[in-house]
């Protein structure tokens, strides 16, 4: 076998573990890791540093696409085995403790989050990834999936109440935000901005004209006042966010996270649309 055939044998079990915690289906787990050793098999990865990582990332988005196929056709998963199978972990006698913890009852849980929620908060509260790693995989900001995995760990823990609440005044920012840009109400931007907001682009935005990152809440407000004429109102991962479409198109869309009733950041993502969830997930 050559060495990148001896390196996806060596993380199969992990790769299968890392699948079957974000579908909850063993099946499912299976189709995933086959799908990842395909795209291992047409890939060059010659220049690739840490192939286990690489492997990892390929397989959360096989997951995501998933995951986000699944909103629109939900599955019956009761046949499904509870727990996580022996055969899914390396050690099933130290991993005893956690596989209870994605037993059953908790995949039904997960099964009530958006996937963006899912992958954040299974990658990041039982594998231990950081957000710098699971950014890419998402295509959001760190601080974007650190707010997605908190969100997911107060639904898992029961404080879905308190998630909706969110939902309810991250709205009301949002929309008060976009209605001030409208209008070019400066001082309104700057009260809804906290003072070390931030603003990022991804790379097809910063190709479209918009700057790679302002910093403060001085630029960004200068940034938005009477710019967001033809921004829209819509749903990301299940919370409020804003696209500009052409035609009918959805071209960009506009992010945003939230924090004490203050945004603290806006990301500006153009680039391989498709694969977020917009439009809300129920």
């Amino acid at each position: 076998m050559d060495d990148q055939t001896v390196i996806f044998e060596e993380q199969r079990i992990h790769l299968r573990a890392v699948a079957y915690r974000l579908l909850g289906s063993v099946h499912e787990a299976d189709d995933a890791v086959q799908e990842t050793w395909l795209r291992l098999e047409r890939s060059d990865v010659s220049d690739v540093d840490n192939l286990p990582a690489w492997l990892t990332t390929v397989l959360s988005r096989i997951c995501l696409d998933q995951l986000r196929s699944r909103v629109s056709r939900r599955e019956d998963l009761g046949a499904e085995p509870t727990g996580v199978p022996d055969a899914l972990v390396s050690n099933p006698a130290a991993e005893a403790e956690q596989a209870d913890a994605v037993g059953r009852a908790l995949i039904v849980v997960l099964d009530t989050l958006a996937p963006a929620e899912r992958l954040a908060f299974c990658l990041h509260d039982l594998f231990g990834l950081s957000f710098e790693e699971i950014a890419p995989t998402l295509g959001r900001s760190t601080a974007a999936c650190r707010q997605l995995a908190s969100r997911a760990r107060r639904r898992v823990r029961g404080q879905g109440e308190s998630v909706e609440v969110d939902r309810v005044r991250q709205r009301e920012v949002v929309e008060a935000f976009l209605d001030a840009s409208r209008h070019g109400k400066f001082d309104r931007l700057l009260a809804l901005l906290h003072p070390d907001a931030v603003m990022s682009s991804d790379p097809a935005a910063v190709a479209m004209g918009s700057p790679a990152r302002l910093s403060g809440a001085d630029d960004v407000a200068r940034m938005f006042s009477g710019r967001a004429q033809a921004a829209r109102l819509t749903d990301l991962d299940g919370y409020a966010a804003a696209k500009w479409s052409l035609r009918g198109e959805v071209k960009a869309v506009f992010a945003f996270t939230v924090e004490d009733g203050l945004i603290r950041e806006i990301e500006l993502l153009a680039g391989d649309l498709n694969r977020l969830d917009l439009g809300g997930y129920r």
